[in-house]
């Protein structure tokens, strides 16, 4: 089914804000609602909530880090022997240049192989991390079942991540700016995939993943920020602030 563009309210896990905010439709406030899996489900998928994402609270953005992949290596032509090799230099680029106490969104693809040992180790990673799901997320209504979300969504949150809904629409210090995993147009293959629920075009600028280019950054009102083209790290989201400047 295709993906909704969902401007979400706020929730709150015990230790994390996410940078939401809004009302429920019947005009109740909703800056901070209370923590627990059903909720989140809720607020991922309802489209009576209102209210738009704050960019402005990310410090890194990145995407398609991939842990546990065996064959990205192959795939992406990634200069690394084995998966082992590859996790352990993904966890130690992202921690040296990611602070602990930073904010850092990650535009889906954030873990293949045996899920479990995966995101085990992704909770090795600095920071206060959210998720928007990419295709190969076991968290993403566009690839998965309710019933395997509802599985797989409390591994993601013992690693520390906060799933949040797959498009995310709001502003960066007052301009508009949408996030998803998939980008207006492009792919890693020749075919362009998953066509139902990529964001339209419509002249907002977007930040993306899923293409593992290796050319970095912007292209027209684009901009790919997976680890493939920034040196397998997350990067400062003042890279993001340059390019909106310049549109």
């Amino acid at each position: 089914m295709p993906v909704n563009v969902i401007t979400c309210a706020s929730l709150q896990s015990e230790s994390t804000r996410i940078p939401m905010h809004g009302q429920l439709a019947d005009g109740e406030s909703s800056s901070w609602l209370a923590p627990s899996i059903e909720r989140r489900q809720m607020l991922s998928e309802s489209p009576k909530l209102r209210g738009q994402f704050d960019f402005g609270v990310v410090d890194y953005v990145t995407s398609d880090t991939h842990f546990g992949h065996k064959r990205i290596s192959e795939l992406a032509e990634r200069p690394f022997s084995d998966v082992e090799a590859m996790d352990a230099e993904l966890v130690r680029l992202w921690n040296e240049v990611v602070p602990p106490d930073a904010v850092v969104l990650h535009l889906g693809d954030v873990a293949l192989g045996p899920i479990d040992r995966s995101l085990e180790l992704t909770a090795q990673l600095h920071g206060r991390r959210f998720l928007v799901p990419g295709n190969h997320d076991r968290v993403s209504s566009a690839t998965q079942s309710k019933r395997a979300i509802e599985r797989f969504r409390p591994l993601y949150e013992d690693a520390g991540w906060v799933v949040l809904p797959e498009m995310l629409r709001g502003e960066r210090h007052g301009r508009p700016l949408l996030a998803s995993h998939y980008p207006y147009r492009g792919d890693s293959r020749e075919t362009e995939r998953h066509q139902r629920h990529r964001p339209v075009e419509e002249g907002l600028p977007l930040i993306h993943g899923h293409t593992h280019d290796r050319d970095r950054g912007a292209d027209g009102r684009q901009f790919h920020v997976g680890v493939d083209a920034f040196g397998y790290a997350p990067i400062p989201f003042a890279v993001i602030d340059e390019w909106l400047r310049s549109l």
